[in-house]
């Protein structure tokens, strides 16, 4: 018993013994586990000095200096002057677009249109608008073109019984075609016998042309005008209109009409066509 008791005192001691030889092992160690403090690097400052380019040899094309017989000759890499050629400061004025005034409808135009009665007497309001036209003059690009729309009445005897402007972009336009209007001369009866109504849009510009129409379709019932359903002033009764149906010709009036068709004409097939591209912007 009095054995065990020091063995394990001995055990104790002996295990303290060690602990402190450790610590002060490793309290003295420069190897320890201390760590060292490291030194500051100090700053390096770097001085760039920028020296001037050597002067360049100026050499031309005819110093250049001769190469030495019988050596071998090097292709030269230097690049040949171009002549510089001067260019005029003077710049031509751009000039303005222009196109001449069209020429009148013919007699035989005017005869036809005379007796032409399908819609609204189609042949005489375009001879009309042509003989302003012609009467008006050469077209030039400037402030001066544009545009007028007119509201005319033509009296059964040709003379002109009522003009009014509805608009224009262009007062001397206007004026010029008002002149025209007043010195045109005796135009036939109208087709139907009784006052025309229309109106006209004569454009003065040099790359509008007003070309003959096409007659080909005159005789097809007009399609009906869409009015929109659900339109209403906020007063009336509300009342849905009916939706317009295509006219029917009678076969007597069909069979007149169907007279009265000129031959299709290849100008008037390619203003239509014409008028088609430029409506859907295709200008040439």
């Amino acid at each position: 018993m009095q054995h065990t008791r020091d063995t394990n005192l001995f055990a104790v001691f002996f295990s303290l013994a060690l602990h402190a030889a450790v610590f002060a092992l490793a309290s003295h160690d420069p190897f320890g586990f201390r760590s060292q403090p490291t030194e500051k690097r100090k700053a390096q400052i770097i001085y760039l000095a920028v020296l001037p380019a050597p002067p360049e040899a100026e050499t031309t094309i005819d110093q250049k200096p001769a190469a030495p017989s019988g050596s071998p000759t090097k292709p030269d890499n230097t690049l040949a002057q171009v002549p510089v050629i001067p260019v005029s400061s003077a710049v031509t004025a751009k000039q303005p677009a222009s196109m001449a005034a069209p020429s009148p409808p013919t007699a035989e135009e005017w005869a036809f249109a005379a007796k032409y009665t399908n819609k609204n007497s189609k042949g005489y309001r375009y001879g009309w608008g042509q003989q302003v036209r012609s009467m008006m003059g050469t077209a030039v690009e400037g402030p001066d073109q544009g545009v007028v729309r007119f509201r005319v009445e033509i009296a059964p005897n040709g003379t002109l019984a009522k003009l009014d402007t509805l608009w224009t972009t262009s007062a001397v336009a206007e004026q010029l075609a008002r002149q025209a209007i007043e010195n045109m001369s005796p135009l036939p009866p109208t087709p139907t016998g009784k006052p025309l109504i229309f109106e006209k849009t004569i454009s003065f510009t040099p790359y509008a042309v007003d070309g003959p129409p096409s007659y080909q379709d005159d005789c097809l019932p007009d399609t009906p005008v869409f009015r929109n359903p659900f339109a209403w002033d906020g007063q009336s009764l509300q009342v849905r209109p009916e939706t317009a149906q295509n006219a029917q010709f009678d076969p007597q009036a069909l069979e007149a009409c169907l007279r009265q068709l000129p031959l299709d004409s290849i100008e008037a097939e390619m203003a239509r066509d014409q008028r088609v591209m430029e409506r859907w912007g295709q200008r040439q």
